[in-house]
């Protein structure tokens, strides 16, 4: 759905001009279904030169609703449409300054017919209103008033409209979707359901194979994004190859980005390579030795045994290790990063306390090594982490068992989290891997206020 709207003013600037009249038509992307149309009054001297632009007096506008008054109308008549205008950052600016003045936020997603103008009818000396109107035959005999010109922007729009295949949307960076390119099999009124909140979504060619896997808080906006105008070789040809799209709402974030992980492994999507490999191919392992001792290994993660760290590089792991060696006064040796026969370098150093040569017993120097694992796993080890569900009546759940991911899923926003079995009962079950280890501890790590619950 769109709104086609056009207002009239005081001034040019919303900062210290005001709106005096609005005209709101509601399009369905075939005709006008609804519409609203008043004088505003602006609480403010309009200047003698507007009214001869426009024809509106102080005097017309004396006894017009004022802006509030009408507040309640543009909210209810504009909910969930596309926001459309000529020069559009004009009409929307002022009135969501309106509303700011009123204490309310006033969000839509914007397309102006000048922009688009420009590019599905090229070539013109002029995309003013008045020009690019007298260019196609379209006739506006109320110009400079917010329902002629609306009117007129109508059929300009439902012009552009027919010159992109019957539907425009707004994309990211002041975009619009384009048809041009995309496979004659995609549905494209699909694509225009699908909803703007947190999930996963797939793309799939005309043999129903999985091209593409991925994950967004605002699964519409994402897929325009892939299906849009884009620039690499790559993407080009994947927007050509998608034919069919699905979706999976999450309501969170941290399910989308879980469950994406799990269903590139699982799927191998044909344009998902990077992720589709390991990114972290090494990993830190810990064992004791016959003696007794701790000791850490940096090993390649084959994905048999679920690493205490995972890194992208050998050097990037050393790195990582020889930084904790320090901090927490363990031996290199013993750490596997000094390959001496006797005592290690950094004994000679005074800088080990001599596990290496049996100077210092198991049991003082395994407790710090103990230490430092307790610091590289989760933060507990029997924990659900709560977030948003996908509506207002459930809440998502993340559940860590024994220390190990164990998966994912919805409960209802009353539950009690009397136990864990309860919550569990809940979820689908994944496998604990580095990826999901990765993935909770970062996400605990930038949302310090989520909920956590410990068992």
């Amino acid at each position: 759905m769109y709104t086609i709207i056009d207002i009239e003013t005081t001034g040019g600037n919303f900062n210290n001009g005001k709106i005096t009249e609005v005209a709101i038509y509601l399009h369905d992307g075939n005709k006008v279904v609804d519409e609203f149309v008043s004088l505003i009054n602006p609480e403010q001297f309009i200047p003698a030169y507007i009214t001869q632009l426009t024809g509106i007096t102080n005097e017309m506008v004396a006894d017009a609703p004022k802006f509030y008054e009408v507040a309640r109308q543009i909210v209810d008549i504009t909910e969930g449409t596309v926001f459309v205008a000529h020069n559009a950052s004009f009409d929307y600016g002022f009135i969501k300054a309106e509303f700011e003045s009123l204490g309310y936020g006033f969000d839509r997603e914007t397309l102006c017919t000048v922009k688009l103008s420009r590019k599905l009818l090229p070539g013109h000396k002029s995309y003013s209103l008045g020009n690019i109107c007298e260019v196609f035959g379209i006739s506006n005999d109320a110009r400079h008033r917010a329902a002629g010109d609306a009117l007129a922007t109508i059929e300009l729009f439902e012009i552009l409209l027919e010159k992109n295949g019957g539907v425009i949307l707004p994309m990211e960076g002041n975009g619009f979707f384009s048809i041009k390119g995309l496979h004659p099999k995609l549905d494209i009124e699909k694509v225009k359901q699908l909803p703007a909140s947190d999930g996963v979504y797939y793309l799939y060619n005309d043999k129903n194979d999985l091209v593409y896997i991925g994950k967004s808080k605002n699964i519409k906006q994402r897929v325009l994004t892939h299906l849009g105008n884009p620039k690499a070789q790559k993407a080009v040809r994947m927007k050509q190859e998608v034919a069919s799209v699905d979706f999976v709402e999450t309501g969170s974030e941290l399910l989308a980005l879980l469950k994406e992980s799990a269903e590139i492994k699982k799927n191998k999507p044909i344009y998902n390579v990077a992720q589709r490999k390991n990114r972290f191919h090494f990993g830190l392992f810990s064992f004791k030795d016959r003696k007794g001792y701790a000791r850490f290994n940096i090993a390649p993660n084959d994905g048999r045994v679920t690493p205490l760290a995972s890194f992208d590089s050998l050097k990037s792991a050393k790195d990582f290790l020889f930084q904790k060696v320090e901090d927490f006064n363990l031996c290199q040796k013993l750490s596997g990063l000094n390959d001496s026969t006797g005592a290690c370098f950094q004994y000679q150093l005074k800088t080990c306390d001599g596990a290496c040569v049996g100077q210092e017993s198991s049991e003082q120097y395994n407790s710090r090594v103990e230490t430092l694992i307790e610091q590289l796993a989760y933060r507990y080890k029997d924990f659900v982490i709560v977030d948003k569900g996908r509506d207002l009546e459930e809440l998502s759940v993340v559940v860590v068992k024994d220390g190990k991911y164990q998966g994912f899923g919805w409960v209802e926003k009353d539950l009690a989290f009397d136990s864990m079995d309860e919550v569990s009962s809940n979820i689908t079950l994944y496998d604990d891997n580095q990826d999901a280890r990765i993935i909770i501890n970062r996400y605990l790590k930038d949302n310090p206020k989520l909920k956590v619950i410990q068992f």
